[in-house]
């Protein structure tokens, strides 16, 4: 049978030829092969759940859960048509599983949050129950594909968010008649502020005024003063004469009668003495005149001089700052230079020291490679003679020629001199073989070589007080005792 499933489900075939399961919108089912149909559209399911926060505080929270499974992973799908499409998907067993599931991870996070913290961070709050559920839920194979977190609810006997409301309330009311008053008291003390600096700048603009119109009183009155007494000086002077007449008018009222006295008797002359006077005025007034010109003219002259002056000296500061610059430039230059040198010379010690050091440092890693070769090299040898540490001794002598350095030296301390050599025989004849059994001449030279080694043997001994190893033979001593290395 030919069979085709609809757009929200999927064909489940298992049977003959089929491992496990497999899950296609479409295919053949053959005999021996069952198929079922299962349908993916997701579903809505509503729920109230209890939790408590990490103060034993307990409330509700409704949510509504649109789950469904995941159609866009094979593995997923597989999971679902195994665990889940069994059973229908509006049965008590699903919602069951998918309430358990999101009661359980909810109260979980809850307990360790505090109810300010649910409450404020209620988008974060329910990020993390989402993420919670989805991974529990990945292991059927579902999907949440929307969710929404309605607002916490108290449960009955702990009304929290109720009163938090009220408190909400309350302080915003306590908040707004603060804002009342405090909005009142602005104004009322702003009006009267302004009030107050009103009056102030009125009393203080009348008292500048008062101030300012005494002031050009006075100073109206001192003019005026001032050109009466210019008036009254210039009609003494011309009348009488006299420079200081208005100044001591004051001091000398009884000379006032005599100087008028005076005045009337040369009131004759007086018109010969006012020509006199204008006169010399003029004279004066040509003279100041002259005077202005000259001071002009001169003033002219000293104004270019000092401008010329003034030029001139700016050069001169000028020329000797660049000359300062110049040298203090120098400095500097000579200074870096004489920095860097000391630098290039701290740079090629320091190099130096470095490389004395590099070298000391592999001198003494060599020497601790060749302790460490000796040291293994003569363990080597150890444990190859048994630990045996005289037959070592011996072997490290001969290996470096410890006896031919001594024979040697001794033949340089007896060089010259004319030692008596002892030869010593063991009773057999340098002639034939007198014992008749037929050695050969080469058997005659090693026997000698053997009777020689006792003698030798004994002289070392003798002379260093060092015996011969073990594997080249024993001594006899006088009393016949065997001395043995």
């Amino acid at each position: 049978m030919y069979r085709v499933a609809s757009a929200s489900e999927y064909l489940v075939i298992t049977g003959v030829g089929i491992s496990d399961i497999k899950i296609v919108k479409k295919g053949w089912v053959l005999p021996g092969q069952s198929c079922a149909v299962f349908d993916v559209s997701p579903v809505n399911y509503t729920f109230e759940v209890q939790a408590m926060s990490a103060e034993k505080l307990p409330f509700i929270l409704p949510a509504v859960f649109t789950i469904g499974p995941r159609v866009d992973d094979s593995a997923s799908l597989l999971k679902y048509a195994k665990l889940i499409s069994p059973h229908d998907k509006l049965s008590n067993h699903v919602k069951e599983l998918v309430q358990g599931i999101i009661e359980g991870e909810t109260r979980v996070l809850a307990a360790s949050m505090t109810m300010e913290e649910v409450f404020r961070g209620t988008k974060e709050f329910k990020q993390e129950v989402f993420e919670k559920v989805q991974l529990e839920l990945n292991q059927f194979g579902l999907l949440i594909y929307n969710a929404n977190v309605k607002q916490l609810v108290d449960v009955q006997g702990h009304e929290y968010f109720s009163y938090l409301g009220q408190k909400t309330q309350m302080e915003a009311a306590n908040q707004a008649k603060v804002d009342v008053s405090e909005a009142r008291m602005k104004g009322e003390v702003g009006a009267k502020l302004r009030e107050g600096q009103t009056l102030q700048n009125a009393a203080k603009i009348d008292a500048e005024t008062k101030i300012i119109a005494t002031q050009r009183q006075g100073e109206g009155k001192k003019e005026e003063i001032k050109v009466r007494t210019q008036v009254k000086v210039y009609e003494n002077e011309r009348e009488a004469e006299v420079a200081e007449a208005n100044a001591e008018l004051a001091k000398k009222k009884a000379g006032w009668t005599k100087e008028a006295e005076v005045a009337q008797v040369e009131a004759a002359k007086s018109v010969a003495l006012r020509e006199a006077e204008l006169q010399r005025e003029v004279e004066r007034m040509n003279a100041l005149t002259r005077t202005e010109k000259l001071k002009a003219e001169f003033l002219s002259q000293a104004s270019v001089e000092y401008e010329t002056k003034v030029q001139e000296a700016n050069w001169e500061l000028y020329r000797k700052q660049k000359i300062a610059e110049a040298v203090l430039y120098e400095k500097e230059k000579e200074a870096e230079a004489q920095k860097a040198t000391a630098e290039a010379g701290f740079y090629a010690r320091q190099q130096l020291a470095d490389a004395e050091f590099y070298a000391k440092k592999r001198e003494a890693e060599a020497l601790v490679a060749l302790a460490q070769a000796q040291g293994t090299y003569l363990r080597t040898l150890m444990d190859a003679l048994g630990g045996n540490y005289a037959a070592l001794r011996d072997y490290l002598m001969i290996n470096n020629g410890l006896f031919q350095e001594m024979a040697k030296v001794n033949a340089q301390a007896i060089q010259g001199l004319q030692p008596k050599i002892s030869i010593w025989t063991n009773g057999g004849s340098e002639g034939g073989d007198r014992s008749g059994t037929g050695t050969s001449d080469a058997m005659k030279d090693v026997a000698r070589v053997y009777r020689m080694l006792p003698p030798l043997f004994k002289t070392v001994e003798e002379q260093t007080g060092m015996l011969p190893p073990a594997w080249m033979g024993m001594l006899t001593n006088s009393s016949g005792r065997s001395d043995s290395n």
